[in-house]
């Protein structure tokens, strides 16, 4: 990013660093009062908020210890034991009379509850319009409630709706099972009024949100907008001791969420309240609204002082810049002020200097121009060199075909297309078939010359040869295998393999030649290359570094193998720069 101010004009950033540094500062101010101020709002909202749920929780809690109290005893009323364990009849019909009747008398007793159902082997079917029902026992497996009681021996289900004959009502039920001499007669289950305990839970807030929490921490009643039960497994985690409160600040679509919560010792039971802190923070909002507009005003006052500060400062620039455009070499420049004695005199002052140095340059600049121009006229000249040079072995050819020599001419013939794959317009780069055209070129050229029969393969895939490589890497290793390794030999035999290997290009040149020196004692043999080989080996040290390069060895039966790493080049090093008009 460009620095600012060196790219706008002096009155504006005047303006513009006073009016952020009055921002920046009433921003502090808004966001401390802001942050005091919803900070003590949200502390006193869940002391409130903590003192409710005691009341609710233990309202709550009453009502519900009371039904299981009822639930306890009626399960071990020996008329109910004896209706679920007598096998006859008779007696299982009196049983069921007055069962029916004992259960009735508690719905109608308590206007908490909305009916209850009893799960039973063989069960006897009464009245469906009646708030008693039977069921048999294998279809309890499928009911809500019966997770709870499968981890326990009772349990409460979260809120649900069953079909009564007054329509479907929602309902909490506390499901107990029946057990005597260890086997289990059945369960029965008492159905809470959900709407009544969602009336007690809202207590005098009808617009609150708020829930209740089993011991598991499940949300068995609900009222007003609550987390999604993906979010409450995520939050319930925080939820530590008896009573506390904490911020969520991942909920969507809202600045986060404030969550009280109270458990009362010795009771299952945990009462949660949610609240969107922009409720919290509303008056604290209104706040930070009003420290905005003094800065508005304040900002509208600075504008009147910077402007006029910011014209004592452009004044002397405007002065420099006028002289700086109409500055020229021949012509008569603009004098500047000789008054200032601050730092515009001093900027003045080095503008006359760097004047006469802009003199001096131009000077120097036209003596280098016609230097330049000259060294342009030589590097014209030496340009037609390898031009004569083409021209020359094109006369000799002819000269050769003429006088019947085909040996020379072809020889002649071949030198011209090693010299201009080796000259190659100046390019550092060829491609892998030209090294190969100037390779093939030599080794023609030794066979015609008249010594050892030279023999030679060449494997490299069809998709390498477009890649690109240093020029004159290869014909080096086969002129030392032809004057050192076939000397005073009738015949030789070179292999070249050219292959990838992931991002590399690995060439072997093998012979079967003499091999390399000898040990002490021995017949001097080959050595492991001259002035061609380390030339090869300094260029690509020089080019690609050192985890490139050529090792030599003997060969496996004889001869020398050289190996040569080179990376996979798809364009000419430097190609993409250019392109680009870089370099």
């Amino acid at each position: 990013m460009k620095n600012p101010f060196k790219k706008y004009r002096v009155d504006y950033l005047f303006f513009g660093s006073f009016a952020v540094l009055i921002i920046a500062i009433l921003a502090a101010t808004a966001l401390t009062g802001y942050g005091l101020s919803s900070k003590e709002l949200a502390e006193t909202t869940s002391v409130n908020q903590r003192n409710l749920l005691d009341e609710l929780n233990n309202e709550i809690a009453s009502r519900l210890l009371t039904i299981e109290q009822i639930s306890l005893s009626t399960s071990r009323d020996n008329k109910l034991t004896s209706f679920l364990t007598d096998s006859d009849e008779f007696l299982r019909f009196k049983n069921f009379r007055d069962v029916q009747q004992s259960l009735s008398s508690l719905t109608y007793s308590i206007p908490l509850i909305q009916g209850i159902d009893l799960y039973m082997n063989n069960p006897l079917y009464g009245d469906s319009q009646s708030y008693i029902q039977f069921h048999p026992l294998k279809e309890a497996y499928s009911q809500r409630w019966f997770d709870a009681v499968r981890r326990s021996d009772s349990g409460w289900s979260d809120e649900y709706l069953i079909h009564a004959f007054q329509g479907d009502v929602p309902v909490l039920s506390f499901a107990r099972s029946i057990v005597y001499n260890n086997r289990l007669l059945g369960y029965l289950v008492i159905h809470v009024k959900a709407d009544t305990l969602k009336d007690m839970l809202g207590g005098r807030s009808a617009d609150a949100s708020r829930m209740m929490l089993d011991g598991f921490g499940r949300p068995l009643l609900k009222i007003g907008t609550v987390p999604t039960a993906a979010e409450w497994t995520r939050w319930k985690s925080e939820m530590t001791g008896s009573s506390g409160v904490f911020r969520i600040h991942e909920h969507s679509g809202d600045s986060g969420l404030l969550l009280v919560y109270s458990r009362i010792p010795d009771s299952d039971w945990t009462m949660v309240e949610i609240t969107p802190w922009s409720q919290i923070t509303k008056g604290s909002l209104r706040l930070a609204a009003a420290i905005a507009a003094i800065g508005a005003a304040a900002i509208l006052l600075t504008l009147g002082v910077t402007l006029m500060l910011s014209r004592q400062f452009t004044k002397p620039i405007k002065k420099l810049v006028t002289a700086m455009n109409r500055y020229s070499l021949d012509g008569r420049n603009e004098e500047l002020p000789l008054d200032y004695e601050n730092e515009f005199g001093y900027l003045f002052s080095g503008y006359r200097k760097q004047n006469e140095r802009i003199e001096e340059l131009i000077h120097s600049l036209r003596i280098r121009h016609e230097q330049q121009r000259r060294a342009e006229i030589e590097a014209l000249q030496a340009n037609i060199n390898p031009h004569f040079l083409y021209n020359t072995l094109d006369q000799l050819n002819w000269m050769a075909i003429k006088a019947g020599q085909s040996e020379m001419s072809r020889i002649l013939e071949l030198m011209g297309r090693m010299f201009r794959i080796g000259l190659s317009k100046g390019e550092t780069f060829i491609t892998i078939a030209e090294e190969i055209e100037q390779l093939t070129c030599y080794i023609e050229i030794q066979q015609l010359r008249g010594g050892p029969s030279i023999e030679y393969a060449i494997e490299a895939p069809e998709e390498l040869m477009e890649l690109y490589m240093p020029k004159m890497i290869l014909q080096p290793f086969v002129e030392n295998a032809v004057v050192h390794g076939f000397h005073l030999r009738e015949r030789g035999r070179i292999e070249i393999r050219i292959a990838a290997a992931d991002t590399r290009l690995r060439i072997t040149v093998d012979d079967d030649g003499a091999g390399l020196r000898g040990g002490a004692g021995l017949t001097p043999r080959r050595k492991t290359g001259g002035y061609g080989i380390r030339n090869v080996k300094e260029r690509i040290a020089a080019y690609f570094g050192g985890e490139y390069g050529v090792r030599i060895g003997p060969r496996e039966g004889g001869g020398t193998s050289a190996e040569i790493v080179l990376p996979l080049l798809a364009e000419k090093p430097g190609t993409a720069a250019k392109e680009a008009g870089i370099g």
